[in-house]
């Protein structure tokens, strides 16, 4: 047997490494205290369940973040005055937790999983579907991008031309995974251009109210 042939039935015989995607569970808003404790905007129904002790989880974050590339792992969650917190292994003072303020957090599942909660999808679960306007077909999700205040559906809807949907229930209010397609109520300006002098309705930043709280 040739060293290639020997190589090809040594491959074969390696067990597969399951398909691995990433889901996002939270994003990292503010220091909290002194002692490293850092506030989280959670992305999950389960918190408890996704944030337990010795979960790591991957940083998306600038490429000139000194936490570029980097994992963090959870040494205690816990509820303070109705907010979610958390501290991170080698976080130990309110410098090293504004380093981390606004990176997003994702964790490792299965690419075959579903998901179990409610209004939570992978990106791979997106791309692809059809983008939906009052009953007519107006694009195609292209990707998804992940930023610091949003995500945002990047809607392909020909002609080279993309559209930026900020992905809040207030513009996406339904996802059909099933379906293949997405509901979009956009306010006017979007996806089309207004007559000179007509106000585009401006779009909301997050489902979510404001924080007013204080440290």
């Amino acid at each position: 047997m040739s060293e290639e042939s020997s190589e090809r039935a040594r491959a074969s015989a390696r067990p597969p490494h399951p398909a691995k995607t990433q889901l996002r569970v939270g994003r990292l808003v503010k220091a909290h205290g002194l002692k490293g404790a850092l506030k989280v905007e959670l992305y999950t129904d389960d918190p408890d369940g996704r944030f337990h002790t010795g979960a790591v989880f991957t940083l998306q974050v600038p490429d000139s973040s000194p936490w570029f590339g980097k994992t963090v792992t959870v040494r205690e969650f816990k509820w303070m005055n109705s907010h979610p917190v958390v501290f991170l292994e080698g976080i130990e003072d309110r410098e090293g937790a504004e380093s981390l303020v606004r990176a997003i957090l994702w964790i490792d599942q299965d690419a075959d999983a579903e998901s179990a909660e409610e209004d939570a999808w992978f990106d791979h679960q997106l791309v692809g579907l059809s983008v939906i306007r009052d009953g007519a077909v107006v694009g195609r999700v292209a990707r998804v991008d992940h930023m610091p205040a949003q995500d945002l559906l990047i809607v392909d809807t020909g002609d080279d031309n993309e559209v930026l949907v900020p992905f809040v229930k207030a513009i996406v209010p339904e996802v059909d995974i099933r379906g293949g397609r997405v509901v979009v109520t956009p306010p006017p300006g979007l996806f089309e251009e207004l007559p000179a002098g007509e106000p585009t309705a401006p779009a909301p930043l997050s489902d979510a109210a404001p924080a007013t709280d204080e440290d």
